[in-house]
């Protein structure tokens, strides 16, 4: 007999909720049946436009007892707070990025999902997506030898140009380690495993910004977190990372990807035998390009698995069928956590002068099977 499906309450539904709701309803092992946010009317609005059964308070929907998954989308503030009282309601929880503020929350958010027996996912699952799950595969299968090196950076002028409530981007939790560096550390995690120890360098280059777009156009807000970082990861399996993130510079020749119009992007993985290009680890689908040595140019490499288009809630979809069928999903509590001690690791760092070894680790997330589909629409994307 197939399972009833997971009943689900949306916890903020700004921007990215509609990219969830879209998603969510596509899928037969999970039922949306809430809508909240801290704007009320934002949340009917939500609730009226994809059909969901009702919009209500954050205290209603924790004490439906029906309701057994709380999908986190609120401002990263937020997110440590809001899990919390779902956990300790019973319900088991899924965050978009980061999974809380700090490490002490986080950890405090490992134990109570542990400790109750409820399960604890977070954003981002853009690593199960069609374009690195196909980097995975080429990575295990031996294509580019024993990885020994990876380079990233993501380059933007800063959210601001172009989001119409940017302050909440420049806050402790945010900017653009924190904001993007999830992207980044958690695919190169996924492929590489777990970081044994980091060093970095930051700078904040403005101490107040200025809303480009939107009903708050003029605005000032204050400049709480580092706008530039680079930093370096060692992986215990021995591969080491170098890997910007900025608000503050938006050009570069060695760019493979463009973010939002405004910046560029790359990550690759160099091994002894050849470099993996990889897609941009915000997106779900490719280019994946593939040189190996003594090869003459670039392949493009077809991609391996579904989900090329955006998808973001397979790692719900991922954790929900976990819920029902029992074993662990992928984009998980102890990923986020260990993600989330490195960014906190590198600012250490920066701030210190010093190498920082990490307190944490994971397991690498297993591989998805090229034939597994989340989602009940068809994904056209190539």
């Amino acid at each position: 007999m197939t399972p009833p499906p997971v009943r689900t309450a949306i916890v903020g539904c700004g921007m990215i909720s509609s990219h969830y709701l879209t998603n969510c309803r596509q899928t037969d092992l999970l039922e949306v049946v809430a809508c909240v946010d801290r704007d009320h009317g934002r949340a009917v609005e939500q609730a009226e436009r994809f059909d969901i059964e009702r919009a209500c308070s954050l205290d209603a929907a924790l004490a439906d007892s029906s309701i057994e998954l709380v999908v986190n989308l609120t401002v990263p503030s937020e997110h440590g707070g809001v899990a919390l009282a779902a956990l300790r309601a019973g319900k088991s929880v899924y965050n978009e990025k980061p999974l809380a503020v700090s490490r002490e929350l986080a950890a405090v958010l490992l134990q109570e999902a542990g400790g109750r027996g409820l399960h604890l996912g977070s954003a981002p699952d853009t690593f199960l997506g069609a374009g690195l799950q196909t980097c995975r595969a080429l990575i295990d299968s031996g294509e580019i030898g024993a990885p020994v090196a990876a380079m990233g950076f993501m380059l933007v002028r800063g959210p601001e140009l172009w989001h119409p409530d940017p302050a909440f981007l420049y806050q402790q939790g945010a900017g653009p380690l924190f904001d993007m560096g999830p992207y980044y550390i958690t695919a190169l995690v996924s492929l590489l495993g777990p970081v044994r120890r980091v060093t970095g360098s930051a700078r904040t280059l403005h101490s107040e910004r200025t809303v480009r777009s939107g009903p708050k156009q003029g605005e000032h807000f204050p400049v709480e977190t580092p706008t530039h970082v680079a930093a370096v990861l060692e992986f215990s399996e021995g591969a080491v990372a170098s890997l910007v993130t900025s608000f503050d510079v938006s050009l570069s020749a060695g760019a493979t990807f463009d973010l939002y119009g405004l910046g560029g992007g790359l990550l690759e993985i160099q091994g002894v035998e050849g470099t993996i290009s990889l897609p941009d680890p915000d997106t779900f689908g490719g280019p994946v390009r593939l040189r190996k040595l003594r090869e003459a140019a670039w392949r493009d490499m077809p991609l391996s698995h579904g989900h090329a288009e955006e998808r973001r809630g397979i790692g719900i979809v991922d954790m929900a069928r976990a819920m029902r069928a029992g074993g662990a999903h992928r984009a998980n509590g102890e990923l986020a956590y260990h993600v989330l001690d490195v960014m906190h690791c590198v600012l250490e760092a920066a701030r210190t002068g010093r190498h920082v070894t990490l307190g944490s680790s994971c397991d690498r997330p297993a591989p998805l099977d090229p034939d597994f589909r989340a989602f009940t629409s068809p994904d056209t994307a190539g």
